[in-house]
């Protein structure tokens, strides 16, 4: 299948990865929410797993596979306890399982600079795996699982990103960051922020879950926050010298390259639903 997608233009790569991926993963997030959990502990997975690879390409060594596994234990825990499984006093399992973390490094001879490896790794856990955690927050009240909210928040994504890539290509003068990333543009942020908020006015009509002036704040802070984290990204890609994160996804680079925008946003638009949204 990838082979096969050498043969088309990056624009036609992109499109047909994008959409393969999106129907994957809408299907899974409208079949069940234990559809949604496998999904996207998968995904968190990769991400984590691009992320600690990354870093060794710069020379350091976290914990990947442990750090990973530590990401993906904070997902599903999040998941059972938000959904009634478990009680909330089982969050204190995750104080033991990352200070494993130093013990681990302790008996790492060849290591050279354990203590910034050991913060990398904690790096990786607070960059992806408690945002892709938090999610779980956002898809479930208490045993009751909302799709609406995870998939909203996903097109509000989707949409930013499609409008700020072809206002950026076709439109794109002005220089949003050029210090960080010399093609994005102030041009692409308005075209991602318009179509955004197209996709806010028809979920405010058609999704229940949460009223018309909740949807446009997500979705405003979907575009700051995401565009942010996409910047975020292309700082840490700068600083280890490399353009994609990967090659995992046609079109797309890498995992990191394609959820940028929702690891940055995901705290904020949990804090907002928890705090501030009348239909929580």
């Amino acid at each position: 299948m990838k082979s096969r997608l050498n043969n088309f233009s990056n624009l036609q790569q992109r499109i047909i990865a994008g959409l393969a991926g999106a129907v994957g993963i809408v299907a899974a997030i409208l079949y069940s929410e234990w559809s949604f959990l496998v999904v996207f502990c998968l995904i968190g997975a990769m991400t984590q797993m691009e992320f600690y690879r990354l870093l060794g390409l710069d020379g350091s060594q976290p914990l990947t596979y442990y750090g990973t596994a530590c990401g993906v234990f904070i997902n599903v825990i999040t998941f059972l306890i938000e959904k009634d499984l478990i009680g909330f006093r089982n969050y204190f399992l995750i104080s033991p399982l990352v200070t494993i973390i130093f013990f681990i490094k302790l008996y790492k001879k060849k290591d050279l600079k354990p203590f910034m490896n050991i913060a990398f790794t904690f790096l990786g856990i607070i960059y992806v795996g408690i945002p892709f955690s938090l999610l779980n927050v956002l898809a479930l009240r208490g045993n009751v699982y909302n799709y609406e909210i995870i998939l909203g928040s996903l097109l509000l994504l989707w949409a930013s990103d499609v409008g700020a890539y072809f206002a950026g290509t076709y439109f794109g003068k002005r220089k949003l960051f050029e210090r960080v990333s010399p093609k994005k543009s102030w041009e692409g942020a308005i075209g991602g922020a318009f179509s955004a908020a197209i996709i806010a006015f028809g979920l405010g009509v058609y999704f229940e879950s949460h009223r018309p002036w909740e949807w446009y704040c997500i979705g405003a802070l979907i575009v700051v926050a995401g565009t942010l984290g996409d910047l975020v990204e292309s700082l840490f890609k700068r600083s280890i010298a490399i353009k994609d994160s990967g090659s995992s996804i046609p079109g797309h680079g890498g995992f990191l390259d394609r959820f940028d925008g929702l690891l940055l946003s995901a705290p904020f638009i949990v804090t907002f639903v928890k705090l501030f949204s009348q239909s929580w």
